[in-house]
Formats: structure tokens, C-alpha cells, sequence
């Protein structure tokens, strides 16, 4: 039996629910860089390793945690806005799609899989990466944002709304995610995770509980929508 034949016996999962950084593209240098010119004018240099905890957590998070760790007192949101105007031009033209979304996207809509992004990232930059990558937020059936949620990663809120939005329960959804918050966050929503070996290793997102893990959406296992 081909793979198309067997997904078209209509197997789970029902619906498949994207991480956007580092699943649909890999903007965390971009966005380390963004976050470090920002600290720099306000005169304090900071090191790109100090972001790695605070990965898929959110920018109030990834740029708060690490004011925090050097005693830093921030107007957070006036710091998220410069960030993101450095982000949104150091993007632009350099920003290209991970390998395999496209086809792994068309492949779930081919065998009517309801789809999903959920990410943590604020709504400002989750439009300007779609743009970007000319991927809109129509390729999905529905979109939460950080903006949307009070609890981040590895809080599950965000991937129980999002199944709630595409009219599934978590349980029978499939999580992409690149980040050990996230992995977590997937499992404790009950849903089975795919991880993605583009931001931790294959091994430490399998200690976080995901149920597979590939280098990218390319190499997905067929596994991750036949179980």
C-alpha cells in the first residue's frame, strides 16, 4: 500500500497543530540578533546563549528573562517594539522556509487534516514571518498567537486552543515543535509531538516527551499521521 493510501484510510491524527519558529522557519538568529542590538543600546551586551532557556517561551519571556538574569529593569513593551522593528528589517529578503513545510503542509490538506499554527511569538511577528516566507495565516485554519494567551509554553493553553479552534480536542491532534517548552507544553496537552531537531537536539526533545523527532519537516516520519 502507498503512503498516499494509507493516510486516505482516514487515520489519525484529525488535526496537525505548527509551532512557527523553528518548524515553519528558523528566525531565532534573526530574532537573537534583533534582541541583542536592543540591549545594546540601552548600553548592555548581552550574549546569545543568554536566550537559550527562554526559547518558545515568548518574547515577553525571551527578552524579559534575560534583563532579569542581568538585573536589567525594562519598560518590557516599549523593549518588544524596538526589538521588533530591528527584527522586522534584518528579516526582510533573508528569511526563507525550513525544508519540506510546503510539501508537508499540502500533504495534511490532501488527506483533510485540519491545521493549525499556535505560536507563542506576538501577532506583530508571526505576520511579518508569514509574509516573509509568503506563507499567509490562510494556509491555516485557524491562528492563536501569543497575544491570545495568558499561560505560555510549557503551559499547555496555547495548543488547547488551538484544537479547541479547529473544533478538535488535543488528544486527537499532532503538535510540531522545535522547543523543549514546547514539546512540554504539547504533552501536557495531550497531544502526541513531532520534534524537530532545528533549535534542541533530537535527544533532549525526546527527554521532554516527544513521541518523534526528525531534522525537519522533510524527514518526518510517516508514522506521525498513521498512529
Amino acid at each position: 500500500m502507498t503512503e498516499d493510501n494509507k493516510l486516505a484510510t482516514g487515520c489519525l491524527p484529525a488535526g496537525v497543530i505548527f509551532d512557527m519558529d523553528g518548524v515553519l522557519l528558523d528566525s531565532e538568529p534573526f530574532i537573537c540578533r534583533a534582541a541583542c542590538m536592543m540591549f545594546e543600546e540601552k548600553g548592555l551586551h548581552v550574549k546569545p546563549e543568554d536566550f537559550i532557556p527562554f526559547v518558545g517561551a515568548g518574547e515577553n519571556r525571551y527578552i524579559g528573562g534575560v534583563a532579569e538574569k542581568y538585573g536589567l529593569v525594562l519598560d518590557l513593551p516599549a523593549a518588544k517594539k524596538r526589538t521588533y522593528d530591528i527584527y522586522l528589517d534584518i528579516i526582510k529578503g533573508q528569511l526563507q522556509p525550513l525544508p519540506g513545510v510546503r510539501e508537508f503542509i499540502d500533504l495534511c490538506r490532501r488527506h483533510g487534516k485540519k491545521l493549525a499554527l499556535a505560536s507563542s511569538a506576538d501577532t506583530v511577528k508571526v505576520e511579518g514571518n508569514l509574509r516573509e516566507i509568503c506563507l499567509d495565516s490562510g494556509s491555516f485554519d485557524f491562528v492563536v498567537t501569543g497575544d491570545d494567551v495568558v499561560n505560555k509554553k510549557p503551559h499547555p493553553e496555547i495548543f488547547l486552543a488551538a484544537a479547541a479552534g479547529i473544533g478538535l480536542s488535543a488528544e486527537d491532534c499532532l503538535v510540531v515543535e522545535d522547543a523543549v517548552n514546547g514539546v512540554e507544553a504539547a504533552k501536557s496537552s495531550g497531544a502526541r509531538c513531532l520534534g524537530l531537531a532545528t533549535s534542541f537536539s533530537g535527544r533532549e526533545l525526546t527527554a521532554a516527551g516527544a513521541d518523534w523527532c526528525a531534522d525537519d519537516l522533510s524527514a518526518a516520519p510517516s508514522a506521525v499521521l498513521m498512529w
